[in-house]
C-alpha cells in the first residue's frame, strides 16, 4: 500500500497521496506537510458519500472519482474498492497524467487487498 503511495508520489506534480477508509480513517498516508492527513480524510469521505447518495438518487451510481479544483491544489479522491485513494497535485498538473497513474494505483491496489 505504502509502495503504491510512493510510486503515485513520483509522478510530476503530485504533492501527496493517502488511502482512506469509507469512515473517513486513514489507512495510509504521504501527504505534504501543508495539508492535516485526518482533515484531508474526513473531508474525503464526507464529499464522496454525500456524492455517491445524489448519483444514487438520479440513478448514474456508482461514483467513480471526484477532482476539486481550488487555488492552490487539485485534490482527486477516487474509488478504490477498499477505501478512497486521495491524490493532491499542484494547479498546473497535467490531469490526463494524474488520472491514468490514479487508475494504475487504484488496480495496484485491487491486486494487493
Amino acid at each position: 500500500m505504502h509502495e503504491v503511495l510512493n510510486e503515485l508520489n513520483k509522478v510530476a506534480g503530485v504533492t501527496g497521496s493517502m488511502l482512506v477508509g469509507k469512515d473517513g480513517i486513514v489507512i495510509a498516508a504521504n501527504l505534504d506537510t501543508t495539508f492535516e492527513s485526518e482533515t484531508v480524510g474526513a473531508l474525503a469521505a464526507s464529499i464522496s458519500s454525500n456524492i455517491q447518495k445524489s448519483l444514487e438518487r438520479l440513478k448514474i451510481s456508482p461514483l467513480s472519482q471526484v477532482t476539486i479544483e481550488a487555488e492552490n491544489a487539485k485534490l482527486f479522491f477516487t474509488e478504490a474498492t477498499i477505501g478512497i485513494l486521495v491524490v493532491t497535485t499542484e494547479t498546473d498538473v497535467n490531469i490526463g497524467l494524474i488520472r491514468l497513474e490514479i487508475k494504475h494505483a487504484v488496480n495496484k491496489l485491487k491486486m494487493a487487498g
